[in-house]
């Protein structure tokens, strides 16, 4: 009997082991969790890819050639990045109508789910600026008059001082930055598309691309006042003078005729 008790469990021994089996369990969990979530992202990567891939050979291949590598119509995407498939595509301007001196934005003909596909296989084709989160192009906190600082130093001299655009040289231009969603300002400033420089972090970081957003967003926005009045384009005392030489010139040579007429006739009467 001594020898029988001696045997028998402690009567805590039952929650030892199973404080050991649910520590097991969670090592077990944690070794194994993050390797299957990762497989999971895998996949849903490789399919997006894959619906890309078909996406492009429909409407993209015929320019740009069936592996990206670029043609006679169309420049290569190997390296260009996700950034610029979502700032081409989500702007309407790819696919392109018809060649020219420039590709002006149009109605989007794809989804933000077909694009976010497009852009996956561009971007298995090679490394390149990827679509910016919501943090890194959202104006708020941003400095505004810093962002407009800057604005005039690198953008004015080709968009003008509000961003209303100007024109370019061989029939190209630079495009109204008005009603451009911010995240496609920062995809430009990234990938510089068309005629613009790209200005990577490198060059220009990511706190500065949000203050000029924010700039932008800012002088076009409607609670944004002219204390001049007509503002004649944004353009600053360009276009003012222009506009004084013009009317006010043409109207003191239409006085000075006038008088001049005037003044004939009264001598020979």
């Amino acid at each position: 009997m001594k020898k029988l008790s001696a045997r028998r469990r402690h009567p805590l021994a039952a929650v030892v082991v199973l404080l050991l089996a649910l520590a097991a369990t969670g090592g077990l969990y944690a070794a194994f969790a993050p390797a299957g979530t990762a497989k999971a992202d895998e996949t849903a990567q490789s399919l997006a890819i894959e619906e890309g891939k078909k996406l492009y050979s429909v409407g993209c291949a015929s320019c740009h050639g069936t592996g990206g590598q670029g043609t006679t119509d169309g420049p290569s995407l190997v390296g260009v990045g996700s950034a610029a498939v979502d700032f081409q595509v989500g702007t309407g301007r790819m696919p392109a109508q018809q060649p020219g001196a420039q590709v002006p934005r149009k109605k989007v003909i794809y989804s933000q789910a077909q694009i976010d596909q497009l852009a996956a296989y561009v971007a298995s084709l090679g490394a390149g600026p990827i679509v910016p989160t919501e943090g890194q192009y959202s104006p708020d906190g941003a400095d505004i008059a810093k962002g407009g600082e800057l604005f005039r130093t690198n953008c004015a001299q080709c968009h003008n001082f509000t961003g209303e655009g100007g024109a370019l040289t061989y029939g190209k231009y630079a495009p109204s930055l008005e009603g451009v969603d911010p995240k496609h300002l920062y995809e430009a400033m990234q990938t510089g598309p068309q005629n613009m420089p790209s200005f990577p972090d490198t060059t220009m970081p990511e706190k500065e691309k949000k203050d000029i957003i924010a700039y932008v967003q800012a002088v076009n926005s409607d609670n944004s006042a002219s204390p001049g009045g007509l503002k004649l384009g944004g353009l600053g005392p360009v276009s003012e003078g222009l506009f004084a030489w013009v009317f006010g010139l043409g109207a003191l040579i239409a006085v000075a005729i006038w008088v001049a007429a005037h003044t004939a006739k009264a001598k020979k009467s």
